[in-house]
C-alpha cells in the first residue's frame, strides 16, 4: 500500500506548507479540466485528494503516522477520511473556479454523496455509483499460553462502527503470536449498498513462566542433583494437563531432553510433545565429607 507521502512526493517530516504546496502542484497536473478523458489522470487526482484529506488535518495525520499506512486503512473509512474535508473549497482557494465541468461540483465527481468528503474509486460515479465493500477492521487480543496450545472459545468487546459489542471468537488449537483471525462482515459498512467489511483479530499470546513453544513441541526445563543424573531418578514434571511422573534413567547427561509423547500443542488434527531439559545442578562448596567421597569416586574412575 503507498504511503500518502509518497503519494504527495513529500518527505515523512513535512510541513504543513510543504504539504499543501505539494498537493496544489500536483492538482494543477492531474485536475479533470485539464486532462479531459484521461482515467489515468482522474485516478491519479482522487488518489492525490486522498492523501491530502489525511495529512492536512492535523489528528488524521497523527493517527496515520501511528498506525501506518495499512492500519489506518483498516481503521478508517472513505466517509472518516473525507470527513470535514471541503475539497470544492480548497482547490477555489488554490485558484480554481467551480467544480472541474461535471456538473455539482466535486462531490458529484467522486461520487455524488454530498457532504464534503468523495468515494475515491473508479471512474463516472456521479451518475453510476459503485457498490464498495467497506473497510476491514483490525483489533488486538491477549489470550494465555494453554489458550494458544490447547484451543478455546472466549468473549471479547470491540468496539465497531456501530457501538461497542461484545462477540464470541473460537480460538483454533496451535495458533501461534501474530497470526490474525477473521470475521467476516463485521467491519466497517459499505458504501453506496456495497456489504460491511470484515473484522480481524491480531493474536498475541503471553509467555508462560515455566513453559515455551517450539513449533509443535512444548520445552520445559527441569533441575536434578548430580547423584540423581548418576543413579536415576523419578522425577514430578508439570504439563498442560496437570503434573506427570516421569522416570529419570540413570547417567542422564546435563541438557539431555526426555519426551512425553503427545502433550503438547494441538495443531491440525495432531498434538506435538513435551520435552523435559534436564539440568544438573552443582554444589557451589563441599563439605568436608562430600569432598573425601568425591575423591574416592574419582580414584575408582568416576
Amino acid at each position: 500500500m503507498k504511503s500518502y507521502y509518497n503519494i504527495l512526493g513529500v518527505e515523512r517530516g513535512a510541513s504543513q506548507d510543504d504539504i499543501k504546496k505539494a498537493y496544489r502542484k500536483l492538482a494543477l497536473k492531474y485536475h479533470p479540466d485539464r486532462n479531459k478523458n484521461d482515467a489515468e489522470a482522474e485516478n491519479r487526482f482522487k488518489e492525490i485528494s486522498e492523501a491530502y484529506a489525511v495529512l492536512s488535518d492535523k489528528d488524521k495525520r497523527k493517527k496515520y503516522d501511528a498506525y501506518g499506512a495499512e492500519g489506518f486503512r483498516q481503521r478508517y473509512s472513505q466517509e472518516d477520511i473525507f470527513r470535514d474535508f471541503d475539497l470544492d473549497e480548497i482547490l477555489r482557494n488554490f485558484g480554481f473556479g467551480g467544480g472541474p465541468g461535471y456538473g455539482g461540483g466535486f462531490g458529484q465527481f467522486f461520487g455524488g454523496q454530498g457532504g464534503g468528503y468523495p468515494d475515491p474509486f473508479g471512474p463516472g460515479m456521479g451518475r453510476h455509483p459503485r457498490r464498495n465493500k467497506g473497510a476491514d477492521m483490525l483489533s488486538d487480543i491477549t489470550i494465555s499460553f494453554e489458550e494458544a496450545a490447547l484451543g478455546a472459545e472466549k468473549r471479547f468487546s470491540v468496539d465497531r462502527p456501530t457501538g461497542r459489542e461484545d462477540t464470541n471468537l473460537k480460538i483454533p488449537a496451535g495458533i501461534s503470536e501474530g497470526k490474525k483471525l477473521r470475521l467476516s462482515g463485521k467491519g466497517h459498512p459499505g458504501m453506496n449498498g456495497g456489504p460491511p467489511g470484515d473484522l480481524y483479530f491480531r493474536v498475541h499470546v503471553q509467555p508462560h513462566p515455566l513453559f515455551t513453544r517450539e513449533g509443535d513441541n512444548i520445552l520445559v526445563e527441569q533441575t536434578i542433583d548430580l547423584s540423581d543424573a548418576l543413579l536415576g531418578t523419578t522425577i514430578e514434571v508439570p504439563t498442560l494437563e496437570g503434573t506427570k511422573q516421569v522416570k529419570v534413567p540413570a547417567g542422564t547427561q546435563p541438557n539431555s531432553k526426555l519426551r512425553l509423547k503427545e502433550l503438547g500443542v494441538r495443531a491440525n488434527g495432531k498434538r506435538g510433545d513435551q520435552l523435559v531439559k534436564i539440568k544438573v545442578a552443582l554444589p557451589k562448596e563441599l563439605t568436608e565429607e562430600q569432598k573425601k567421597l568425591v575423591q574416592k569416586m574419582k580414584e575408582v574412575g568416576l
